[in-house]
């Protein structure tokens, strides 16, 4: 196969981009780019997203006036973050050798002339070859002073939004750099052994054979050491493991589950949580998502791991059944048989997977955090009329925004007719350990219990 030209995934990422800062999500624009470019592009897009802020600053100062349109705005933005990047490096280790995993690796002289053929390659672009030309050669002689006046910025330091770091800076006026320099770090994949289908044991030997180096986390979770291909993993096929953050997959410990056990799992796409809970226990399983698409994802992982209804067919206590429903309209769904366990992993703003989803930070905006906070009350209050009297509910976000963690766990222990607050994990805080790996994602969890 023909080696990609850089000049074209430049065009298309900066295509890709300039969609995400129109309001798009990159899970949803990803899927329709060229197959053989994909790879190519989610890397840029990834990294250039990670550090937008800086390339952003940068074109501020090198562009005498508005560029001419937002696609030649990503463009060059893209550029100059790839064109800086061991630059800004130098400034943020202060000289340390250590070479981000996911920093591309290009020399300037290739990188300024690919950027500037991108332009050729797109009309809208195309009339302003010399304009992009004459901005990386700038920054590339006047790099030293350019540097000075853009370090200033929280935003460029920080590499995101100043409303995103001002409310960090508020929540954990001690752990707020540590918290934006790890969520603008790659994350490793985590995978989720499947109890039903092989052994953790079993698992690490194939693994091993295939040269795949891992660390184990807990009895059924472990970290990739190196990127792989999710398809690529032995017994991906057979379903003998789910892609799920460590943090993800501590709401299972604590509930009182156990078998035949009537469970409801609210907003429960993309199915990890469920899937979790049916490769454990023997459960009368309701699932309800707002979407059919991706309620139709649930149904695909759940064949994979081979946990359908149909792969026990003489377990009585084994059911599951999928609704497409507003999970806070519960008078188009519930069906007056109370629950004994509701997993209520509500909407958020994922400010808690922003390393998984760089996207997410440039999608947000200050008004959202109230917006969900909302929204998460309404279901969780509506979700509380299904659940039978001792019947446990657990709160989840993938948020660390304290919004949609304890201010509203706090809520919700107030509001909740008979509610008890129970032990849980609470806010779990993406950060690296004393020996620098992030082990899981920003969660919240809050466990409620309703009286007899």
């Amino acid at each position: 196969m023909s080696k990609i030209p850089l000049s074209e995934l430049l065009a298309e990422s900066a295509k890709v981009i300039q969609q995400v800062m129109a309001g798009q999500s990159l899970s949803s624009l990803l899927p329709m780019v060229n197959d053989n470019h994909r790879g190519g592009v989610q890397a840029l897009s990834f990294f250039g997203l990670r550090h937008w802020s800086r390339g952003l600053a940068l074109s501020e100062q090198l562009l005498s006036k508005k560029a001419p349109n937002p696609l030649f705005k990503s463009l060059l933005v893209l550029s100059l973050v790839l064109l800086s990047a061991e630059d800004f490096l130098a400034l943020d280790q202060e000289g340390a050798t250590e070479v981000p995993t996911d920093m591309p690796s290009y020399d300037a002289f290739t990188l300024v002339n690919e950027a500037v053929k991108a332009t050729t390659l797109n009309k809208k672009t195309a009339a302003f070859r010399g304009l992009i030309n004459a901005c990386l050669r700038r920054y590339q002689r006047e790099t030293k002073e350019l540097l000075s006046k853009v370090w200033q910025q929280e935003e460029v330091r920080y590499n995101f939004p100043q409303w995103w770091i001002d409310a960090l800076r508020n929540a954990y006026p001690e752990q707020y750099p540590d918290l934006l320099k790890a969520a603008n770090q790659s994350a490793a994949l985590c995978l989720r052994v499947n109890r039903r289908q092989t052994t953790m044991a079993d698992f690490k030997r194939a693994l091993s054979d295939a040269a795949i180096e891992s660390v184990q986390l807990d009895e059924d979770a472990l970290m990739l050491t190196q990127t792989v291909a999710v398809p690529q993993i032995p017994g991906f096929t057979e379903g003998h493991f789910s892609v799920q953050d460590l943090a993800a997959q501590q709401a299972i410990k604590m509930l009182p589950l156990q078998n035949g056990l009537r469970v409801l799992d609210a907003c429960a796409a993309p199915g990890g949580k469920t899937s979790q809970m049916l490769d454990h226990y023997d459960l009368d399983m309701t699932i309800v998502d707002i979407d059919e698409r991706p309620l139709k994802r649930v149904h695909e992982n759940l064949e994979r791991l081979q946990l359908t209804k149909a792969h026990y067919p003489d377990n009585d206590a084994y059911q599951i059944r999928s609704l497409a429903a507003d999970a806070a309209d519960i008078s188009a769904w519930y069906e007056g048989q109370p629950y004994d366990v509701i997993m209520a992993d509500v909407p958020c703003t994922a400010a808690g997977i922003v390393r998984r989803h760089p996207d997410i930070k440039w999608l947000r905006r200050p008004e959202d955090v109230t917006n969900t906070s909302d929204l998460q009350r309404e279901i969780v209050q509506a979700l509380w009329e299904t659940l039978k009297p001792g019947g446990y509910l657990l709160y989840i976000t993938c948020s660390i925004f304290p919004a949609e963690g304890e201010q509203q766990a706090s809520y919700l222990a107030e509001h909740l007719a008979g509610a008890q607050r129970l032990p849980a994990l609470g806010q779990m805080l993406p950060l690296a350990d004393d020996k620098g790996m992030i082990k899981h994602d920003g969660f919240f969890y809050a466990l409620f219990k309703k009286a007899d």
